[in-house]
């Protein structure tokens, strides 16, 4: 799988989160975690779900599934 550094901190933040709290973060999480607005963080989440990182149920809160083993991962920064 290829993706960016950025989007590797997503995902690192992503499967960090979920293995730490038992569920998937909400976008307002990463939206803490990357001091970013809603729609950068949403455009983010969009762009990964397309390239087959992860999965996730629209309009259903904490639904989204990492879809690449972790080993695959970056550390998160």
């Amino acid at each position: 799988m290829r993706f960016t550094e950025k989007q590797g901190q997503y995902l690192a933040f992503i499967y960090n989160y979920s293995k730490i709290h038992g569920c998937a973060p909400a976008e307002a999480d990463l939206e803490r975690y990357f001091k970013a607005t809603p729609p950068t963080i949403h455009q983010m989440i969009l762009k990964l779900e397309e390239k087959g990182l992860i999965s996730r149920v629209p309009r259903q809160p904490r639904s989204i599934r990492l879809l690449i083993p972790p080993e695959k991962l970056p550390m998160l920064k």
